[in-house]
């Protein structure tokens, strides 16, 4: 085990709702990422990366706690059951003398719990359940569960909020650009925040800092440079399935938080030139922080991962947000980077092995050479970052309760299969060949041995769940999905 003084300082950063394939080194036509393309370039890019319960609170726990969906109890999306896990990333680091800070979105219940971390400065944007004014009181007033708000009001006047420019925090398909100064955008204020804990840090101590952001999570605001690099480009046309729904008969499309239908072109464009706006702005702040980390001498000596908790539809196939089983929601970014070489990575390489959000938890403990707690479902992925040979797992279960879309699937990297669990609708996707799912191959004969593979792996992973999906030998569709596993809530109580 390494000593306190020989561990390297460990940089999570996390942005909220960005997909997979909106980085410049992936090839993507219009969005511009220099910095997250100079850390993959110099770093480690895992293209089959995903977020097995694809929205904010679910992912955020199998990062926490490094346990799958089934073992920390979240299989949807519930921001009022208290978050109680005994072992946590920050608190087993703090145990072995790290100094923890998270700065940004952490989105749990209590709001203001550490979770393990020494300090937090909070922004989780505007979150529907600490601005409900009905259940407000002077104890509980949504001022008190943020801190950028309070420092926005100090800088910009008592009067500013978040819903001023007239976006909602889940309006997918709305855009405008940022009025206020630049530098009092709450991405720049992450890192403004991030800096600080620099200076302000335990030098004596190695440090973990999680640098969380929300955007490109909605609102679509980015400052009005970012708005002006996309505002005009023509954007590509929005992949369509064969098996999409290309009717819209209640004009749901027009609801600017719809997950569905058809949203007329000239906004969904703005929508997209808003949402590239916002991911090259990130990558810019992004790039301010890696010259703070050089000022500060400490780059050489950190190891830094980046990741989304989930991505978004984006208008794939009519569809938006998250918490689907398909690719533009569940595959996300994933590079890990370690500029002083501490940790022998093959360095420039593309992985194609299935990780996942609770892989953050381990591969960081690992990191630091600290050992695993016992019980974890993640798995270190330096393994897999150095070039070792090691029989990673074989395939990855996903899951979202979401009414009469929740779903189930299963993914091995090449093809995905997808089980609605309250419609039974199938689908299979040959990602290899068809990485935008655009032809559903359930039906097709060629690919009968292979949905029956990954249907029975799902039938397998099913078996005994509480809401009776499965007995172990065929799938039971119409079943009641929960939001929250009953051993979570008996935990809770």
């Amino acid at each position: 085990m390494l000593s306190t003084e020989a561990r390297p300082n460990l940089l999570l950063i996390t942005v909220d709702q960005m997909r997979y394939d909106c980085m410049s080194i992936e090839g993507h036509p219009i969005v511009d990422t220099p910095n997250l393309d100079e850390l993959a370039r110099t770093g480690i890019r895992f293209e089959r990366a995903y977020s097995a319960t694809p929205s904010c609170v679910p992912a955020r726990a199998a990062i926490f706690t490094g346990l799958s969906q089934v073992s920390h109890g979240r299989v949807g999306y519930d921001v009022s059951v208290p978050w109680r896990y005994d072992t946590t990333l920050p608190g087993e680091l703090a145990r072995a003398g790290y100094h923890t800070q998270c700065v940004g979105k952490m989105h749990v219940n209590p709001t203001r719990s550490l979770l393990g971390f020494h300090n937090v400065r909070l922004h989780d944007g505007y979150t529907l359940y600490n601005r409900n004014r009905t259940r407000i009181t002077a104890a509980n007033h949504f001022d008190h569960a943020d801190d950028y708000l309070p420092w926005l009001r100090e800088r910009a006047g008592a009067e500013q909020d978040m819903l001023d420019l007239g976006l909602d925090c889940n309006a997918s398909t709305v855009a405008r650009p940022w009025t206020l100064p630049e530098s009092l955008h709450p991405t720049n204020w992450v890192v403004t925040e991030s800096i600080d804990f620099l200076r302000r840090r335990d030098t004596t101590k190695p440090f973990f800092l999680w640098m969380s952001f929300v955007r490109p999570h909605p609102p679509l605001d980015p400052p009005q440079a970012y708005w002006d690099m996309y505002a005009q480009e023509a954007m590509p046309a929005r992949p369509i399935g064969d098996w999409a729904d290309t009717n819209d008969p209640g004009l749901e499309g027009l609801n600017p938080v719809t997950g569905k239908g058809l949203v007329p072109k000239r906004r969904l464009d703005r929508a997209l030139a808003g949402y590239y706006g916002l991911i090259t702005h990130l990558d810019h702040q992004i790039g301010r922080y890696m010259q703070a980390l050089r000022e500060y001498g400490v780059l050489n000596n950190t190891i830094i991962m980046f990741t989304s908790d989930h991505g978004d539809m984006l208008g794939d196939h009519h569809l938006y947000r998250k918490a689907l089983p398909y690719e533009g929601s569940a595959h996300v970014p994933f590079i890990l980077n370690d500029p002083g070489n501490q940790l022998g990575l093959a360095r420039g390489t593309k992985l194609q092995e299935v990780i996942e959000m609770r892989d953050i938890m381990p591969t960081l403990l690992d990191a630091a050479g600290l050992t695993i707690p016992d019980g974890i479902d993640g798995e270190s992925i330096l393994g897999l970052a150095r070039g070792e040979k090691k029989d990673w797992r074989h395939y990855l279960h996903g899951e979202h309760a979401y009414g009469m879309q929740s779903n189930q699937w299963i993914t091995d990297g090449r093809h995905k299969y997808i089980w609605y669990s309250q419609t039974g609708e199938e689908q299979l996707f040959d990602l290899l060949h068809d990485p935008t799912e655009l032809h559903n191959a359930i039906g097709d004969e060629a690919y009968q041995e292979e949905a029956s593979r990954l249907r029975t792996l799902l039938i397998q992973e099913l078996n005994g769940r509480e809401e009776g999906y499965s007995d172990g030998e065929r799938l039971y569709a119409g079943c009641k999905p929960k939001l929250s596993l009953q051993h979570l809530l008996d935990r809770t109580n």
